[in-house]
Protein backbone atom coordinates (compact mmCIF):
# COMPACT_ATOMS: atom_id res chain seq x y z
CA UNK A 1 0.00 0.00 0.00
CA UNK A 2 1.02 3.57 -0.62
CA UNK A 3 -0.17 6.64 1.25
CA UNK A 4 -1.04 9.35 -1.25
CA UNK A 5 -1.92 12.95 -0.57
CA UNK A 6 -4.61 14.17 -2.94
CA UNK A 7 -4.42 17.96 -3.19
CA UNK A 8 -7.66 18.91 -4.94
CA UNK A 9 -8.74 22.33 -6.16
CA UNK A 10 -12.34 22.76 -5.10
CA UNK A 11 -14.91 25.38 -5.97
CA UNK A 12 -18.63 25.65 -5.36
CA UNK A 13 -19.85 28.89 -6.98
CA UNK A 14 -23.10 28.69 -4.99
CA UNK A 15 -21.21 28.90 -1.70
CA UNK A 16 -17.96 30.75 -2.41
CA UNK A 17 -16.53 33.37 -4.74
CA UNK A 18 -13.06 31.84 -5.00
CA UNK A 19 -11.63 28.30 -5.18
CA UNK A 20 -9.95 26.57 -2.25
CA UNK A 21 -7.58 23.63 -1.84
CA UNK A 22 -8.43 20.49 0.10
CA UNK A 23 -6.03 17.69 1.04
CA UNK A 24 -6.94 14.06 1.57
CA UNK A 25 -4.65 11.24 2.72
CA UNK A 26 -5.62 8.00 0.97
CA UNK A 27 -4.24 4.47 1.19
CA UNK A 28 -3.77 3.22 -2.36
CA UNK A 29 -2.55 0.07 -4.05
CA UNK A 30 0.17 0.62 -6.64
CA UNK A 31 -2.04 -0.86 -9.34
CA UNK A 32 -5.01 1.41 -8.56
CA UNK A 33 -5.83 4.51 -10.57
CA UNK A 34 -6.40 8.14 -9.65
CA UNK A 35 -10.09 7.58 -10.30
CA UNK A 36 -10.10 4.88 -7.61
CA UNK A 37 -8.63 7.42 -5.18
CA UNK A 38 -11.30 10.00 -6.02
CA UNK A 39 -14.01 7.39 -5.47
CA UNK A 40 -12.50 6.46 -2.08
CA UNK A 41 -12.50 10.11 -1.04
CA UNK A 42 -16.11 10.62 -2.10
CA UNK A 43 -17.34 7.36 -0.55
CA UNK A 44 -15.44 7.52 2.74
CA UNK A 45 -14.19 11.05 3.43
CA UNK A 46 -16.21 13.78 1.74
CA UNK A 47 -19.38 12.99 -0.15
CA UNK A 48 -19.55 16.54 -1.50
CA UNK A 49 -16.49 16.08 -3.71
CA UNK A 50 -17.69 16.39 -7.29
CA UNK A 51 -16.09 14.87 -10.38
CA UNK A 52 -17.17 13.15 -13.59
CA UNK A 53 -16.73 9.48 -14.41
CA UNK A 54 -18.47 6.91 -16.56
CA UNK A 55 -16.75 4.02 -18.34
CA UNK A 56 -13.56 4.08 -16.20
CA UNK A 57 -11.69 2.46 -19.11
CA UNK A 58 -10.36 5.39 -21.13
CA UNK A 59 -13.19 5.33 -23.65
CA UNK A 60 -15.68 8.06 -22.69
CA UNK A 61 -13.26 10.83 -21.66
CA UNK A 62 -15.50 11.93 -18.78
CA UNK A 63 -12.80 11.89 -16.09
CA UNK A 64 -10.37 14.25 -17.84
CA UNK A 65 -8.75 16.58 -15.28
CA UNK A 66 -5.50 18.44 -14.77
CA UNK A 67 -3.06 16.06 -13.04
CA UNK A 68 0.07 17.63 -11.58
CA UNK A 69 -0.17 20.41 -14.15
CA UNK A 70 -0.94 18.27 -17.20
CA UNK A 71 -4.30 17.20 -18.60
CA UNK A 72 -5.06 13.51 -18.48
CA UNK A 73 -7.64 10.85 -17.69
CA UNK A 74 -8.00 9.90 -14.02
CA UNK A 75 -9.00 6.37 -15.07
CA UNK A 76 -5.82 5.84 -17.10
CA UNK A 77 -3.35 7.25 -14.59
CA UNK A 78 -1.87 4.58 -12.31
CA UNK A 79 -0.81 5.30 -8.74
CA UNK A 80 2.52 3.58 -9.32
CA UNK A 81 3.40 6.29 -11.84
CA UNK A 82 2.52 9.14 -9.47
CA UNK A 83 4.48 10.92 -6.71
CA UNK A 84 3.23 10.78 -3.12
CA UNK A 85 1.44 14.13 -3.54
CA UNK A 86 -1.00 14.38 -6.40
CA UNK A 87 -2.48 17.75 -7.37
CA UNK A 88 -5.79 17.67 -9.23
CA UNK A 89 -7.50 20.63 -10.87
CA UNK A 90 -10.41 21.02 -13.30
CA UNK A 91 -9.59 21.34 -16.98
CA UNK A 92 -8.37 24.83 -17.76
CA UNK A 93 -10.25 27.34 -19.93
CA UNK A 94 -13.72 25.88 -19.30
CA UNK A 95 -16.17 27.38 -16.77
CA UNK A 96 -16.13 25.43 -13.50
CA UNK A 97 -19.50 24.06 -12.40
CA UNK A 98 -18.21 22.52 -9.18
CA UNK A 99 -14.85 21.13 -8.06
CA UNK A 100 -13.45 19.02 -10.93
CA UNK A 101 -16.56 19.31 -13.11
CA UNK A 102 -16.43 21.90 -15.88
CA UNK A 103 -19.04 23.16 -18.32
CA UNK A 104 -18.25 21.42 -21.62
CA UNK A 105 -20.99 23.23 -23.56
CA UNK A 106 -18.58 25.64 -25.34
CA UNK A 107 -16.42 22.66 -26.31
CA UNK A 108 -19.28 20.72 -27.90
CA UNK A 109 -20.65 23.86 -29.58
CA UNK A 110 -17.32 24.31 -31.35
CA UNK A 111 -17.43 20.70 -32.57
CA UNK A 112 -20.97 21.15 -33.87
CA UNK A 113 -19.81 24.03 -36.09
CA UNK A 114 -17.65 21.78 -38.29
CA UNK A 115 -20.48 19.42 -39.32
CA UNK A 116 -19.17 16.40 -37.37
CA UNK A 117 -21.09 13.79 -39.36
CA UNK A 118 -20.86 11.98 -42.67
CA UNK A 119 -22.61 13.70 -45.57
CA UNK A 120 -23.42 11.48 -48.51
CA UNK A 121 -26.60 11.87 -50.58
CA UNK A 122 -25.80 8.98 -52.91
CA UNK A 123 -28.05 5.93 -52.90
CA UNK A 124 -27.00 3.81 -49.91
CA UNK A 125 -25.46 0.43 -50.76
CA UNK A 126 -26.99 -2.80 -49.53
CA UNK A 127 -24.45 -2.96 -46.72
CA UNK A 128 -21.78 -0.48 -45.57
CA UNK A 129 -20.05 2.15 -47.72
CA UNK A 130 -16.74 0.52 -48.57
CA UNK A 131 -13.37 2.20 -48.22
CA UNK A 132 -9.89 0.99 -49.10
CA UNK A 133 -7.48 0.18 -46.24
CA UNK A 134 -5.22 2.99 -47.48
CA UNK A 135 -8.01 5.57 -47.34
CA UNK A 136 -9.17 4.33 -43.95
CA UNK A 137 -5.64 4.60 -42.60
CA UNK A 138 -5.63 8.35 -43.38
CA UNK A 139 -8.38 8.97 -40.83
CA UNK A 140 -7.64 6.12 -38.42
CA UNK A 141 -6.04 8.23 -35.70
CA UNK A 142 -8.66 10.97 -35.88
CA UNK A 143 -11.42 8.40 -35.41
CA UNK A 144 -9.96 7.38 -32.02
CA UNK A 145 -10.67 10.80 -30.48
CA UNK A 146 -12.85 10.34 -27.38
CA UNK A 147 -13.91 14.01 -27.07
CA UNK A 148 -12.43 14.40 -23.59
CA UNK A 149 -11.60 18.07 -24.20
CA UNK A 150 -8.02 17.79 -22.93
CA UNK A 151 -6.48 19.12 -26.15
CA UNK A 152 -8.60 22.26 -26.43
CA UNK A 153 -8.19 22.94 -22.72
CA UNK A 154 -4.40 22.83 -23.10
CA UNK A 155 -4.27 25.11 -26.16
CA UNK A 156 -2.86 28.63 -25.58
CA UNK A 157 -4.74 29.79 -28.65
CA UNK A 158 -8.00 28.84 -26.97
CA UNK A 159 -6.93 30.41 -23.66
CA UNK A 160 -6.49 33.73 -25.47
CA UNK A 161 -9.53 33.51 -27.72
CA UNK A 162 -12.61 31.53 -26.72
CA UNK A 163 -14.02 32.03 -30.24
CA UNK A 164 -11.26 29.82 -31.63
CA UNK A 165 -12.63 26.45 -32.77
CA UNK A 166 -9.80 24.63 -31.02
CA UNK A 167 -7.84 21.47 -31.87
CA UNK A 168 -10.65 19.02 -31.11
CA UNK A 169 -13.14 20.61 -33.50
CA UNK A 170 -10.49 20.97 -36.20
CA UNK A 171 -9.47 17.34 -35.78
CA UNK A 172 -13.13 16.39 -36.16
CA UNK A 173 -13.23 18.42 -39.37
CA UNK A 174 -10.14 16.56 -40.59
CA UNK A 175 -11.80 13.23 -39.82
CA UNK A 176 -14.60 13.93 -42.32
CA UNK A 177 -12.77 16.12 -44.85
CA UNK A 178 -10.30 13.31 -45.49
CA UNK A 179 -12.97 10.60 -45.43
CA UNK A 180 -13.40 9.45 -49.04
CA UNK A 181 -17.01 8.48 -48.35
CA UNK A 182 -18.00 12.06 -47.48
CA UNK A 183 -19.40 14.47 -50.07
CA UNK A 184 -19.24 17.72 -48.09
CA UNK A 185 -15.51 18.20 -47.69
CA UNK A 186 -15.49 21.53 -49.55
CA UNK A 187 -18.35 22.93 -47.50
CA UNK A 188 -16.77 21.73 -44.27
CA UNK A 189 -13.40 23.19 -45.21
CA UNK A 190 -15.02 26.60 -45.70
CA UNK A 191 -16.35 26.41 -42.16
CA UNK A 192 -12.85 26.22 -40.69
CA UNK A 193 -10.92 28.65 -42.94
CA UNK A 194 -11.30 31.88 -41.00
CA UNK A 195 -9.52 33.90 -38.32
CA UNK A 196 -11.00 31.86 -35.48
CA UNK A 197 -10.51 28.58 -37.28
CA UNK A 198 -7.63 26.69 -38.85
CA UNK A 199 -5.21 29.62 -39.11
CA UNK A 200 -5.44 30.28 -35.38
CA UNK A 201 -3.46 27.09 -34.77
CA UNK A 202 0.19 27.96 -34.04
CA UNK A 203 1.49 24.37 -33.95
CA UNK A 204 2.49 24.56 -30.28
CA UNK A 205 1.94 20.81 -29.80
CA UNK A 206 0.30 21.08 -26.34
CA UNK A 207 -2.63 19.15 -27.77
CA UNK A 208 -0.39 16.28 -28.82
CA UNK A 209 1.31 16.10 -25.41
CA UNK A 210 -1.94 15.70 -23.48
CA UNK A 211 -4.00 13.53 -25.85
CA UNK A 212 -4.81 10.29 -23.97
CA UNK A 213 -5.09 8.46 -27.29
CA UNK A 214 -1.72 9.74 -28.53
CA UNK A 215 -3.19 11.33 -31.65
CA UNK A 216 -0.84 13.53 -33.66
CA UNK A 217 -3.37 16.36 -33.68
CA UNK A 218 -0.91 19.03 -34.84
CA UNK A 219 0.21 16.81 -37.70
CA UNK A 220 -3.37 16.34 -38.82
CA UNK A 221 -4.03 20.08 -38.68
CA UNK A 222 -0.90 20.68 -40.75
CA UNK A 223 -2.40 18.46 -43.47
CA UNK A 224 -5.58 20.53 -43.27
CA UNK A 225 -3.56 23.72 -43.70
CA UNK A 226 -1.85 22.35 -46.80
CA UNK A 227 -5.20 21.35 -48.24
CA UNK A 228 -6.65 24.78 -47.48
CA UNK A 229 -3.73 26.56 -49.18
CA UNK A 230 -4.03 24.28 -52.21
CA UNK A 231 -7.75 25.01 -52.43
CA UNK A 232 -7.21 28.78 -52.32
CA UNK A 233 -4.47 28.61 -54.95
CA UNK A 234 -6.74 26.65 -57.28
CA UNK A 235 -9.53 29.19 -56.78
CA UNK A 236 -7.24 32.00 -57.93
CA UNK A 237 -6.41 30.31 -61.24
Amino acid sequence: MKTCTFNIKRFDPEKASTPRWAKFSVEMEQTERLLDGLIKIKDNMDGTLTFRRSCAHGICGSCAVKINGKNGLACQTLIKDMPDTITLEPLEAYPVIKDLVVDMSPFFEKNDKVMPYLVNDETPPDRERLQSPEDQHKILQSITCIMCGSCTSSCPGYWANKDYLGPSALLKAYRFIFDTRDNASGERLEKIIHNNGLWRCRSIYNCVEVCPKEIDITGHLSKLKRLAVKKKLLERK
